[in-house]
């Protein structure tokens, strides 16, 4: 995927990186917001005041420096090399003439000279925190950080939406609602056309233009469907797996043609992009109905079980990870947002077999995907959250 090419789909506004320069004595810390001046706290060990520091080398060794470390400009090995001599007390011994040239190459080879010259490049023994001290910055860093994440003040809004995302996600909740209920209350008087009205050239061959078969219940009378909820038997439910696997089938056709990008797609490509995913977006769509806490899935009236499976046919084997899948699923609270970019990512998959148009499906299914991430970055911040 060219993630150059959906850019500016993606991100309409400007934007440019914040650089933050590392956390001193913290390798374990995370920068970025959490940096000495985003929390107002005032640092002895290290100065971040010089927008050039990138381009300017270590006073001690003429290595890269990062920064201002105990009031020197040095890299990360002396400043790490000085703090670590000062506090354990360590004394070094020149074993010539104590004028070794210390370089980048050349400043392990003699500890002595090199920590001679950190003291005479001006680096202060005076200015280093004690282990109490950084372990007080990195918790004020961390609580400082919640605190930001938890009033969704993040400096930067890497999950915030775009005009185009919240658009997209507008459009698909649009075309679920209008076909798909959470409850499946409108399976309850639904009683299938025949079969044929599924089969996929007889659609090709009378939906050129993509007119698919109209979806409503055809004229039942739903007042005369049962007001009790069918109880857990075999013969009861069996012909239940069979209408409501027809009535998914013809709702997520019609939730396709909803989508204005799909049906701009070749007839041939719209085939195969239902074929390849009716399943996947069906067990989307059935997740909304399973109820965690009975492990049933509650269509309409009618309460099934892996167990109903299991007595029609299907191999546990098979029935036990669906049912793992689901009670994974469900235990994310998915917003109905994730639940549509989710069926439209199983939607627009480009290796479904028969595509035609592969890289323009790519392209479409990038767009998802991105909308996505941004929309979890932005409503789940905190890691742990779900």
């Amino acid at each position: 995927m060219n993630n150059q090419d959906l850019a500016p789909s993606i991100f309409q506004a400007d934007w440019s990186p914040v650089m933050f320069p590392p956390c001193e004595e913290d390798s374990n810390s995370s920068c970025g917001s959490l940096g000495a001046s985003a929390l107002n706290v005032k640092t002895s060990e290290s100065d971040y005041n010089d927008p050039d520091a990138e381009e300017k080398l270590c006073a001690v060794c003429g290595d890269k420096a990062n920064g201002y470390h105990f009031h020197v400009l040095t890299c990360e090995g002396c400043k790490g090399f000085f703090r670590r001599s000062m506090t354990k007390g360590l004394t070094f011994t020149c074993p010539f003439t104590r004028s070794c040239p210390v370089t980048k190459a050349k400043r392990r080879r003699c500890q002595a000279c090199r920590l001679q010259k950190c003291l005479e490049v001006g680096m202060r023994k005076d200015m280093i925190l004690s282990e109490e001290a950084l372990t007080a910055r990195r918790q004020l860093r961390m609580k400082k950080r919640q605190e930001r994440l938890q009033r969704g003040q993040k400096v930067v809004e890497v999950g915030s939406l775009t005009e185009e995302q919240q658009q997209l996600i507008t459009t698909l909740i649009d075309a679920h609602r209008k076909h798909f209920d959470a409850n499946l209350e409108h399976f309850v008087g639904y009683r299938p056309q025949p079969i044929a009205r599924t089969n996929w050239e007889n659609f090709r061959q009378q939906h050129e233009s993509l007119s698919f078969p109209d979806c409503s219940l055809g004229g039942v009378d739903q007042s005369a469907a049962s007001e009790k909820i069918i109880e857990a038997d075999t013969g009861t439910e069996l012909p239940h797996f069979a209408d409501l696997s027809t009535y998914m089938i013809q709702q997520v056709i019609n939730f396709a043609k909803e989508i204005p990008v799909f049906r701009a797609l070749s007839i041939d490509d719209q085939i195969s992009l239902l074929k390849g995913a009716t399943m996947e977006i069906s067990h989307l769509q059935y997740n909304t109905a399973f109820n965690l806490e009975t492990k049933i899935w509650e269509c309409g009236r009618h309460k099934l079980t892996i167990e109903h499976g299991v007595m029609t046919g299907f191999q546990r084997m098979y029935l036990e990870p669906m049912q793992k899948f689901h009670i994974t699923l469900r235990t994310l609270k998915l917003h109905e947002s994730e639940y549509v970019l989710m069926q439209a990512l199983a939607l627009f998959s480009p290796d479904r077999p028969g595509v035609i148009e592969h890289k323009h499906i790519d392209k479409i299914q990038e767009t998802i995907a991105m909308t996505l991430k941004c929309y979890i970055d932005y409503h789940h911040p905190l890691p742990g959250s779900r």
